[in-house]
């Protein structure tokens, strides 16, 4: 229950993200660049003072911490960078469906291989987004937009997959935030255009809560989780978000959204209770 209560809590904070971004970009109060910059130095200022607080030290020096770094840069700057020409329900099914098929086929070559339930599990899940988030006759899609995309999901499937390991999730974290805003610093800063004080508000909540603190929580939960089941989960982001829209920037939720959004459910439930179908087995 506590492993499932975390989850769900990470999960939360990861549609917070997209909801907070929507509610900052979308509004015009800031643009996606100036966004993903700030939303790296507000994790950074917080985590930094989280650390401080509890007397620790941010593990830059640990073995992978590259990978994390650049990582989580390349998502953050892919995010971004795709919001510029892409819709943005293509976008989120590129993003997690990029992100699903990575950490499946990383898991599938490390031996861990999916069972029939888990596969089945995850392709109703899958059909559940894309009947949820594929455009409508008005969606446009971009080549360019699609690529940065893609590029935000592999970025993401090797920050997850580099994190698993990790023995204290919120230094290693805070390092990746410290190594990782001078890359996206670099990349972003040139396309920065405007911003406001209630975008800048924004991207710090984003970038401090549901981002630096949504991470850290993701990496601790991330060893109790089968390698075949962390994809599967983060397939619920997408309708956690289309919810919260649909709650707090009063986006319209249709039945075949409503319809979708219990194809993803129970696509999880079945790839998570295969796991003690085989416990029993065994």
């Amino acid at each position: 229950m506590r492993l499932f209560l975390l989850t769900s809590l990470t999960m939360i904070a990861f549609a917070a993200n997209s909801v907070l971004t929507r509610m900052a970009v979308d509004g015009g109060h800031i643009d996606p660049s100036s966004f993903a910059i700030i939303r790296v130095l507000g994790g950074v200022v917080l985590l930094c003072a989280i650390m401080t607080l509890k007397g620790d030290k941010p593990q830059l020096l640990q073995r992978g911490r590259l990978a994390g770094a650049i990582s989580l840069a390349a998502y953050m700057a892919g995010f971004s960078l795709a919001y510029l020409t892409l819709d943005a329900g293509l976008g989120a099914l590129i993003l997690f469906g990029v992100v699903q098929i990575s950490m499946f086929a990383h898991a599938a070559m490390t031996g861990a291989h999916p069972n029939s339930r888990q596969l089945l599990g995850a392709g109703i899940a899958f059909l559940g987004l894309l009947l949820a988030l594929w455009p409508g006759p008005g969606g446009q899609s971009d080549v360019i937009g699609a690529a940065f995309m893609i590029v935000a999901g592999l970025g993401w499937a090797v920050y997850t997959i580099s994190g698993r390991g990790a023995a204290n999730p919120l230094a290693a974290t805070t390092a990746n935030f410290i190594l990782c805003l001078p890359i996206v610093t670099m990349a972003l800063v040139g396309f920065a255009a405007q911003t406001t004080a209630i975008g800048w508000g924004l991207a710090i909540l984003c970038g401090g809560v549901t981002s630096g603190l949504g991470y850290a929580l993701w990496y601790s939960v991330l060893p109790q989780l089968p390698q075949n089941l962390a994809p599967v989960v983060q397939l619920s982001v997408p309708v956690i978000a289309l919810i919260g829209g649909a709650i707090l920037l009063g986006e319209p939720v249709t039945m075949i959204v409503a319809i979708a959004a219990v194809m993803v459910i129970c696509g999880i439930a079945l790839a998570i209770t295969s796991r003690s179908v085989q416990g029993g087995r065994s």
